[in-house]
């Protein structure tokens, strides 16, 4: 189900992340957050994956612990790919680490220290209201007259090779982990070819000198050297 803020952490800060998710839904403002809203024998990668992209808002739990996080970094690199707003709050008084930067240096913060935090969420919940009061951004915009006709029929494109596609989805798991493997399935259903797999695929890793090693790996077969 589809919920209006998606909730970043890191394990450290799980308490403070649910007293944040219930104050906010104390407001009526539906939240996610795992892992209380995946499901049982779901796919974790797939389950957050979708939870972003249906997202309005993403609220960052900023600490010293979520500033060292892989899967935090992951998740906010998500939601601007998938141009979903971020507000992190700021728990620590802790300077970004150059990755988080990277994609933080343009959102607005919110300081949420020293303790307590009930004045800091009641600001953070006023924040929500006004900014889930406006209009859906262009990524939820009507569609225009053009694409609402039927589309063509077009020839079945054959099928990509099964051990090449694995052999992909190994190859950009040793980048990004076991998201790779919601990424890979939904990719290859929109290709028709390996090398346009693989390009698609390449645009999900951070730097251009990641990109390019994974698409040289991807073609000579070596496995990533790290």
């Amino acid at each position: 189900m589809a919920r209006e803020v998606f909730i970043s952490y890191s394990q450290p800060d799980h308490d403070c992340a649910m007293e944040l998710v219930a104050r906010i839904e104390r407001e009526g403002i539906d939240c996610w957050i795992a892992p209380r809203d995946i499901a049982p024998s779901a796919d974790w990668a797939a389950e957050i994956i979708d939870a972003i992209t249906s997202s309005r808002v993403m609220i960052l739990v900023f600490s010293a612990s979520s500033n060292d996080s892989p899967q935090v970094r992951r998740e906010v690199e998500r939601a601007v790919h998938k141009q979903v707003s971020i507000l992190p709050f700021r728990i620590d008084n802790v300077v970004p680490s150059k990755s988080l930067e990277y994609f933080l240096s343009s959102q607005h913060w919110m300081d949420a220290f020293p303790p307590p935090r009930e004045a800091h969420y009641a600001r953070l919940c006023a924040y929500l209201k006004n900014q889930l009061s406006k209009p859906e951004s262009s990524r939820a915009a009507a569609p225009d007259i053009a694409s609402t006709q039927p589309a063509p029929i077009l020839a079945a494109a054959p099928p990509l090779d099964t051990a090449e596609v694995v052999r992909a989805e190994r190859l950009l798991a040793g980048y990004i982990g076991p998201i790779a493997r919601h990424l890979v399935k939904a990719a290859a259903a929109r290709v028709s070819s390996l090398e346009e797999l693989v390009v698609q695929l390449s645009k999900e890793l951070e730097t251009e000198t990641d990109r390019h090693e994974f698409t040289q790996r991807w073609r000579t077969g070596a496995p990533r050297a790290r």
